[in-house]
């Protein structure tokens, strides 16, 4: 059994770390089941294990939160689906690497919902979608630009952490960060694409691929929670 969570409104970052190590600590426990948290955050830029301080480009823009995850820099704010992933790896697996794995399949999938071809890339964490409208960059590499983060820790072989989808932030936001260090390439999002997709959309989608990646079903049960912080 998996609990679906949406959070309405914006959830404060510190209130929604506490709540996703509350949760992996029951899994764990065996007291709590599984959860997806689907839910948007203020503006914010998270660090990860990775984050070199001179990817920081605007630290007084926002504030700045160390996530404990892997991964470097990321923005986070109103227009981006949050997906925290509180899954028992124990059940699942232990295979971090083959975990990643499901995730990005995961996004892969959602984003086919909507005619999207998201791809993985060596090198560069996350999902990435190809940009041939755009000038190549300067060494003739074609153009892509991304779409989706995902960082996570793990605790008791429980994760926590997760996915971020680009449906409609202000991308501009992106530009105090280097996002997971990454230069050159840039950063996309459903609506920038052309797409006019919803938040409500996006979760449909998840819900209807998660199977596809997990094996699992999503109508385990789903519970919507009012603003965090």
């Amino acid at each position: 059994m998996v609990d679906w969570i949406v959070s309405d409104g914006l959830t404060g970052y510190e209130d929604a770390l506490a709540e996703m190590e509350a949760r992996a600590a029951a899994i764990a426990a065996g007291t709590a089941p599984e959860a997806v948290w689907l839910l948007e955050h203020p503006p914010l830029y998270t660090a990860g294990t990775s984050a070199r301080p001179a990817d920081l480009t605007d630290p007084h823009r926002f504030p700045v939160f160390k996530a404990r995850r892997g991964g470097q820099y990321t923005y986070h704010g109103p227009g981006q689906r949050v997906i925290y992933v509180m899954l028992d790896l124990n059940r699942r697996g232990r295979d971090i690497r083959v975990f990643v794995q499901r995730l990005e399949a995961w996004v892969i999938a959602t984003l086919d919902r909507f005619n999207v071809t998201g791809e993985i890339r060596d090198g560069r964490v996350g999902v990435w979608v190809a940009r041939p409208e755009k000038p190549p960059l300067p060494d003739g590499t074609p153009r892509e630009d991304k779409i989706a983060a995902i960082g996570i820790r793990l605790r008791k072989w429980v994760s926590f952490h997760g996915i971020s989808i680009n449906v409609e932030p202000d991308l501009g936001h992106f530009d105090g960060i280097v996002p997971c260090g990454i230069t050159g390439h840039g950063i996309t999002s459903l609506v920038d694409l052309g797409l006019p997709v919803t938040m409500a959309d996006l979760d449909m989608a998840l819900k209807a691929t998660f199977a596809e990646a997990f094996g699992d079903s999503p109508e385990a049960s789903a519970a919507t929670r009012p603003r965090a912080g």
